[in-house]
C-alpha cells in the first residue's frame, strides 16, 4: 500500500527536452566513432545509406508502437503483442543477454583508457577491480526510478554532444593546418565490392539501436503520447549529425589503418593533438570514462523493464521478476547483470583470445541484431490485427511503403548478423575470430530457444 501510494504521488518531471537528451545517451555511442572512420571513406556512403534504410524507418516503427502501446516491456510486448509468447521469449532473452556481454566488454576498455591517459600501466589485478566497480556502480544506479537518475543521464548526453564536437573540429583543424590524411574521391567514398564490406553494416547499425528504450520511461514522462515521437524525430535527427561529423573528424585526418577500433576515442585525440598524456588528454579521457556510465545506465532501464515484464508475464526466469515493492523498480534483472557481467571479466585474462574487447563486443552485437528483427514485421502484424486501437503517432503511406519501412530494415539486420558471424575467407585471423562467434551465438540461440519453449509452456497452464 504504501508504495502503491508513493507512485500516485510522485510527480512525473521527465519533460520533453530531457526525453531528448536520453535518446542521444541511450543511442550515441561516441566510442563509435573511430571503428566507424576506420571502414575508410566507405563509412560515409554507410552511414548515409543506413541512416535512409535503417535509422529513418526503425524511428518511424518505434514512434508508432512506443506511443501506442506504453507498456514497461518495450519490444518484448510489441512482439508477443503481435506473434505470442514463444517469439516474445525469444526477442526477450536476445535483449536482455546483449546487455551484461556489453557491459563487460566496456568495463574492459575502462582501465585501458585509464592507463592510456595517464601514461602508468595497471596490473590484471587492478584492472580487474577497476572493471568491477565499473559493473556494480551501473548496477546501482539503475535501481533507482530513471525520473531519480536523470541527471547523470542529462549529463552523460552533455558529455557525448561535447566529445563529438571537440573531436570533430579537432580532426577539421588538423586536416586544414597539415593536410588531408586521405584523398576524397567520389570512388573512395563508394563501397568496395567484396563482400567483406558488407561486414561494416553491423558496425554502423548497432550504433542506432534504442529507440525502444523510450518505452520504458513512459512512467516518467509529462505527456509520452506526444514526447515519444517527437524525441525521437528530434534525437534521430542529433545523433546522425553527431556521427557523421565526429567520424569525419577523425577520419579526414588520421590514416584510417592508424585508428584503433577499441579504445579509438582517446588514441585518436592522441594522434591529433601530438600527444599522449596532458591536462587536455586527462579530462577528455575523464568526460569520456563518465559517458560509459551513462550510456550503460540508461540502456540498463531498458533492459531491466523489459526482462522483468517478460518475467512477470512467463517469458523469462522467475528471478527477473523480483521488483522494488516501494518504488517500482526491478532488482532481480540488474542482480544478474552485475554477475554474468562480473564472471566475464574475472575470467577474460585466462581466456586464449587476446582481444577480448571484440570478443564480448562481437557476441553483444548478434544478440542485439537478433532481438530487433521481429520488431519489423510485428509492426504489420500489430496493424492488421489490432486496427481499431489509438495511434497517437500512426506512420503515414500505402501498404507498399509501410512493407517497404519493415521489410528493409529487417533484411539489413539479417545481412549484418551473417556477415558478423559467418567467414568470409578462409585466414587463420578471421577464423580464430569468428568461429568463437560462431559457437557463442548457436549457444545463445539454444539458451533462446528453452526460454521461448518454457514460455509456451507457461502460456498453455
Amino acid at each position: 500500500m504504501r508504495g502503491e501510494l508513493l507512485l500516485t504521488k510522485k510527480k512525473k518531471t521527465f519533460r520533453l527536452y530531457e526525453v531528448v537528451l536520453s535518446v542521444i545517451t541511450i543511442i550515441f555511442v561516441v566510442e563509435a566513432a573511430s571503428p566507424a572512420a576506420a571502414i575508410g571513406n566507405s563509412q560515409y556512403f554507410w552511414w548515409a545509406f543506413l541512416i535512409l534504410t535503417f535509422l529513418l524507418p526503425y524511428g518511424l516503427v518505434a514512434a508508432e508502437l512506443g506511443s501506442t502501446y506504453q507498456d514497461e516491456g518495450g519490444l518484448y510486448d510489441w512482439i508477443r503483442r503481435a506473434y505470442g509468447p514463444r517469439w516474445g521469449a525469444r526477442a526477450a532473452w536476445f535483449y536482455w543477454i546483449n546487455f551484461p556481454l556489453w557491459m563487460a566488454s566496456l568495463a574492459i576498455i575502462f582501465p585501458e583508457v585509464l592507463s592510456s591517459i595517464s601514461g602508468t600501466e595497471i596490473s590484471t589485478f587492478w584492472a580487474t577491480i577497476i572493471q568491477l566497480a565499473f559493473i556494480w556502480i551501473v548496477v546501482f544506479i539503475s535501481l533507482f526510478r530513471v525520473s531519480d537518475s536523470k541527471w547523470v543521464l542529462n549529463l552523460s548526453a552533455v558529455i557525448k554532444v561535447f566529445l563529438a564536437l571537440v573531436v570533430g573540429s579537432i580532426g577539421v583543424y588538423v586536416a586544414c593546418t597539415r593536410g588531408m590524411a586521405t584523398e576524397f574521391t567520389w570512388g573512395s567514398m563508394l563501397p568496395s565490392l567484396e563482400l567483406t564490406s558488407l561486414a561494416y553494416v553491423s558496425v554502423i547499425l548497432f550504433n542506432f539501436m534504442g529507440f525502444e528504450v523510450l518505452s520504458s520511461f513512459t512512467s516518467d514522462m509529462e505527456n509520452p503520447r506526444k514526447q515519444v515521437p517527437q524525441a525521437i524525430a528530434a534525437g534521430g535527427i542529433a545523433i546522425a549529425a553527431l556521427y557523421i561529423f565526429s567520424s569525419f573528424g577523425i577520419g579526414v585526418a588520421i590514416p584510417a589503418e592508424e585508428i584503433n577500433t577499441a579504445n579509438g576515442l582517446i588514441e585518436s585525440l592522441q594522434l591529433l593533438t601530438g600527444t599522449a598524456t596532458s591536462i587536455f588528454i586527462t579530462i577528455m579521457g575523464v568526460l569520456f570514462l563518465v559517458s560509459l556510465f551513462g550510456n550503460m545506465t540508461s540502456w540498463s532501464y531498458g533492459v531491466n523493464y523489459v526482462a522483468s515484464y517478460a518475467a512477470r508475464n512467463n517469458s523469462m526466469p522467475r528471478i527477473f521478476s523480483r521488483v522494488n515493492k516501494e518504488t517500482g523498480m526491478p532488482t532481480g534483472a540488474p542482480l544478474v547483470n552485475g554477475l554474468v557481467a562480473s564472471t566475464l571479466v574475472i575470467i577474460a585474462p585466462f581466456l586464449p583470445s587476446q582481444d577480448l574487447f571484440w570478443n564480448f563486443f562481437a557476441l553483444n552485437i548478434v544478440c542485439l541484431l537478433l532481438a530487433y528483427i521481429p520488431i519489423f514485421p510485428a509492426f504489420l502484424q500489430l496493424r492488421r490485427i489490432d486496427p481499431d486501437r489509438e495511434r497517437p503517432f500512426k506512420v503515414a503511406g500505402s501498404e507498399f511503403r509501410l512493407r517497404l519501412i519493415s521489410y528493409l530494415p529487417m533484411c539489413l539486420l539479417i545481412i549484418a548478423i551473417l556477415f558478423s558471424v559467418v567467414p568470409l575467407d578462409l585466414s587463420i585471423e578471421e577464423l580464430s575470430f569468428k568461429i568463437p562467434l560462431t559457437i557463442g551465438t548457436v549457444l545463445a540461440i539454444i539458451a533462446g530457444e528453452i526460454v521461448a519453449a518454457r514460455a509456451v509452456k507457461m502460456a498453455g497452464k
